[in-house]
């Protein structure tokens, strides 16, 4: 099992640069096995395309390694998430320009349209800026922890509303697994991108309306959807 999850988070990594979402070594996935609590994740500042299975870092979710190299910086930030949000099961970081940029201005993205509500129950929440002190204490974990306030003040899912953002920094995406959270990354992205330009357009534009967004999000993701094919 642990094998398998390795290789899957090996791909997950290069669909991030597959789709765009990072340059350099800017961006992480991770992935855990919910049965052992080991999280596989990237190693630290490895390029993609010199990145292998055996390179990949395993980790308890105390942050012990268990093999592999030097887990990336940010797994803090990661074990954090899984311990708040038992349904998660994969974590992703990046830097893309769009989504990046509203975090930089720290606002969250609005939700404008349908694109966004087929995938994101509400808007996409920015988080608070770190203090002084939880920049300079356990940042990395401190991150995680400021993403964590957000979502449990406005009473968000995660798995509703599958990433945010923390200002300054950029983009942090999840899912029930590493390849459905880099699907939400590359989501919010786009999402981001139709944003900023809606504003160019209309610097006034009012949120959608949400019966809009119900209906979309319901659509795909309800009790009673019937977006797709039936796979039963």
């Amino acid at each position: 099992m642990l094998e398998e999850l390795k290789i899957r988070v090996l791909n997950a990594n290069l669909d991030l640069v597959k789709h765009g979402l990072v340059l350099f070594t800017w961006g992480n996935v991770s992935a855990i096995d919910r049965t052992t609590g080991l999280v596989v994740i990237k190693p630290s500042g490895v390029e993609y395309e010199k990145l292998s299975v055996d390179d990949l870092a395993v980790v308890d979710l105390d942050g012990n390694k268990i093999e592999g190299l030097r887990p990336s910086s940010d797994t803090p930030t990661h074990l954090e998430l899984y311990k708040a949000f038992p349904a998660l099961g994969g974590v992703v970081h990046t830097h893309s320009t769009f989504a990046t940029a509203w975090a930089q201005a720290g606002r969250d993205i609005p939700f404008y349209g349908t694109t966004h509500a087929d995938y994101f129950h509400g808007d996409i929440p920015c988080a608070r800026s770190l203090t002084k002190e939880e920049i300079e204490g356990e940042y990395e974990r401190n991150t995680g922890l400021v993403l964590i306030e957000r979502f449990k003040k406005d009473g968000l899912d995660p798995l509703e509303v599958p990433g945010a953002l923390v200002k300054s920094h950029g983009v942090f995406a999840f899912g029930k697994d590493g390849e459905s959270a880099v699907y939400h990354a590359a989501v919010i992205e786009e999402v981001a991108k139709m944003a900023y330009l809606t504003e160019q357009i209309h610097p006034n534009v009012p949120r959608a309306d949400s019966f809009m967004m119900e209906k979309h999000y319901q659509r795909k993701h309800g009790k009673n959807a019937y977006y797709g094919q039936d796979t039963k």
